[in-house]
């Protein structure tokens, strides 16, 4: 695909995002101004970003300690790299890799995005990625964010953005069920 068609095609899907029951956009930012200014997140607004994500799972963020949700979310702002932030976070209970990438999304749009099964499929359906995947760890997490970025920057987009044309691409073409 050349980037003119992959500039399309992120609009276009970008457009198709609020049709979808994804992440809202809006609900992203205001926790990732929160995050920033605070320099952590506390146990209740990790809460809310799980429920705005998952919520079947969202109550597990309750059994953290509210201390350790401060100490991780300040941790993965310091370290370097992609794994590291995105493991420190998914250690935390009520964050597999897909609901901690809110996380790093919230805090850092430009350089993060949202993933989940909707967006690992996309980028295979692209050619960026082989196979279909279900589940995702923190590698997984850097598997799908280096070719996000690639598109990101062809596209001028953020990479954020990127992601949630991802999800809508696989929103709108997918037959059957999601699993």
């Amino acid at each position: 695909m050349d980037i003119d068609d992959l500039d399309g095609f992120v609009a276009e899907n970008l457009d198709r995002y609020a049709e979808t029951q994804g992440v809202l956009p809006e609900r992203l930012d205001e926790f990732g101004e929160r995050y920033r200014s605070q320099g952590h997140l506390t146990r209740e607004q990790l809460y809310d970003i799980a429920y705005e994500s998952s919520t079947r799972s969202a109550y597990h963020v309750e059994t953290n300690p509210a201390e350790r949700c401060r100490e991780v979310t300040r941790n993965a702002r310091l370290v370097d790299g992609d794994f590291s932030p995105i493991h420190l976070i998914s250690g935390l209970s009520g964050f597999k890799a897909p609901t901690a990438s809110c996380v790093l999304a919230a805090l850092d749009g430009d350089r993060h995005a949202v993933v989940d099964t909707r967006v690992w499929a996309s980028l295979e359906r692209l050619g960026y990625l082989d196979g279909r995947k279900e589940s995702f760890d923190a590698g997984d997490y850097v598997t799908m964010i280096e070719p996000i970025r690639e598109i990101a920057e062809a596209t001028g987009h953020r990479a954020v953005d990127v992601g949630y044309a991802l999800f809508a691409h696989d929103d709108h073409v997918r037959e059957g069920t999601l699993h």
